[in-house]
């Protein structure tokens, strides 16, 4: 669920979620690497990526065709599913939970919200991994060559032959199935529904950024509305702080300071743009994941850091006892590094490239971060530029990001050429002009993937749900007493949408 760059993160599955700075971005989250490099950059790039295990959850395989639109190439992989079959009852619903950008969380299989509709409706539950994510492995490694097996629509097709034979085999074909996703997967569950209604009879997309875009600013727009919801200052401290720090790094002078203040690994050195830009994403990237997970029940995940939420953060801005704003920036980072236990903080820009880079299934990016980014720039954009003078941060713009494919990736991911891919997804899938039925998109305030999704009904059959004050898959997670009422509801609304969709 999981998108880092912040991914829209993606629950964490990834079920919910593009990690962008980019979770998901990365794709977030961590399946941690030992590299703090890529663990900072990638938290915010993904939709988010699972940090544990659960034994008790068993884990089956699917012989999947690794190309769908080739039928003269036999190859075949197997993919990692998982199946609860402890609330169905005959005759009942099929709940298939779709796999994003990051490790299928078994934990899933025993928590979430989907797990209290299955209950009450009969359900058998069943999740799959998305391909290339976890342990489903299609190819040898992730080498470009075999990335480009990667895409949403290879996903879709994995969805639609596993439903095929899954049915088949356990005989329910004649059950009525209800795809569920957050973030990507939330994108996913929508368009199953759009592209094989025939094999999927409703769909919950939470969170679920359907519009591609190739520069993405209203993210931080919404990152600095989310602050002032805590106070109007907080947000102006932030700017306060980050423009000081962007004003210390035109003097070389400064650079001992800075790097003792925010307890980096190494001196810092910045021998170009690129090096400046990824400094500056790190440190903002502490407050976009934060918001977009502010105060979501994550904790059953393994996640870290769940306490930390927009009153945190804002709580240490306003604090004059920490010195001024530019030294309460660097306590966010000193929380942040004590939370995750870490030492210091890399902000090497050329040591996120190397890992990035490295296609082998055991390197430090291959827990999401490099399949993500590769999905970014051959399909959906998503980036999270500092474009918008209507937020707080500065020194990233869209040209750093695009940079990151071709550095990455190889000189054919060209501008033009992500561009012109954001361009062919929008056009295969509609972006916000969805044409279908039975399918609930909801959307939190706080999250700033709100803005690619859909937040007004677009019709009776295809309801939004808006809820004021949460934000990334808020209504995926678990119920909890103290949860705001208007999120309560929307839990209610999707399960009475169920009931009445699964009637006809």
């Amino acid at each position: 669920m999981w998108l880092l760059k912040m991914a829209p993160g993606g629950v964490e599955m990834s079920v919910c979620k593009t990690y962008w700075i980019k979770m998901c971005l990365i794709i977030i989250m961590l399946y941690i690497s030992h590299s703090s490099a890529f663990l900072n950059k990638v938290k915010h790039r993904t939709f988010r990526t699972s940090v544990i295990s659960n034994a008790d959850v068993e884990e089956l395989w699917f012989t999947q065709r690794l190309d769908h639109f080739n039928g003269a190439d036999g190859r075949l992989w197997k993919q990692r599913y998982f199946i609860n079959d402890t609330m169905y009852k005959t005759g009942g619903p099929v709940f298939l939970m779709i796999g994003g950008e990051g490790p299928a969380n078994p934990a899933w299989m025993q928590y979430g919200t989907w797990l209290a509709y299955a209950q009450k409706l009969g359900a058998l539950c069943v999740m799959l991994e998305h391909r290339f994510y976890g342990k489903s492995h299609p190819t040898e490694d992730l080498s470009t060559t075999n990335l480009v097996y990667l895409s949403s629509k290879q996903a879709l097709a994995d969805l639609a032959h596993f439903r095929t034979v899954l049915a088949d085999k356990m005989g329910l074909t004649r059950s009525k199935w209800v795809a569920f996703g957050g973030s990507y997967p939330g994108s996913l569950a929508t368009w199953f529904r759009l592209k094989y209604p025939h094999l999927v009879h409703a769909a919950i997309a939470s969170s679920a950024p359907l519009h591609a875009v190739l520069n993405f600013p209203e993210y931080l727009e919404v990152v600095e509305r989310s602050l002032a919801t805590h106070s109007p200052e907080c947000p102006l401290l932030v700017k306060n702080a980050s423009d000081t720090l962007v004003d210390m790094l035109k003097d070389s002078k400064n650079y001992d300071k800075i790097s003792k203040d925010f307890r980096l690994c190494e001196t810092l050195q910045i021998q170009s743009d690129m090096d400046l830009a990824y400094f500056l994403e790190v440190l903002a990237g502490n407050f976009m994941d934060v918001v977009q997970y502010n105060d979501d029940n994550r904790e059953f995940e393994g996640v870290r850091g769940t306490n930390i939420t927009i009153k945190v953060l804002c709580g240490l801005m306003s604090d004059m006892s920490l010195g001024t704003p530019y030294d309460r920036y660097a306590s966010v980072v000193h929380l942040m590094l004590n939370t995750f236990a870490q030492k210091c903080l890399d902000v090497s820009y050329d040591t996120y490239r190397r890992e990035m880079s490295n296609s082998s299934w055991d390197g430090p990016a291959s827990g999401g971060g490099r399949q993500w980014v590769y999905q970014t720039c051959a399909e959906f954009g998503f980036y999270q530029s500092t474009d918008s003078p209507n937020q707080p941060f500065t020194g990233f713009p869209l040209q750093y990001h695009l940079q990151q494919c071709s550095d990455v990736y190889g000189s054919s991911f060209s501008a033009a050429s992500v561009a012109d891919a954001v361009l062919q997804t929008n056009e295969n899938y509609g972006g916000y002009d969805i044409t279908s039925s039975r399918i609930v998109f909801p959307n939190g305030s706080i999250d700033p993937w709100h803005m690619l999704g859909i937040t007004k009904d677009i019709n009776d059959n295809l309801p939004a749900i808006f809820i004021k004050g949460t934000a990334h898959c808020a209504n995926m997670y678990p119920a909890r007493p103290e949860d705001l009422q208007q999120l309560t509801y929307a839990r209610d609304h999707v399960f009475l949408l169920l009931q009445k969709w699964l009637m006809l």
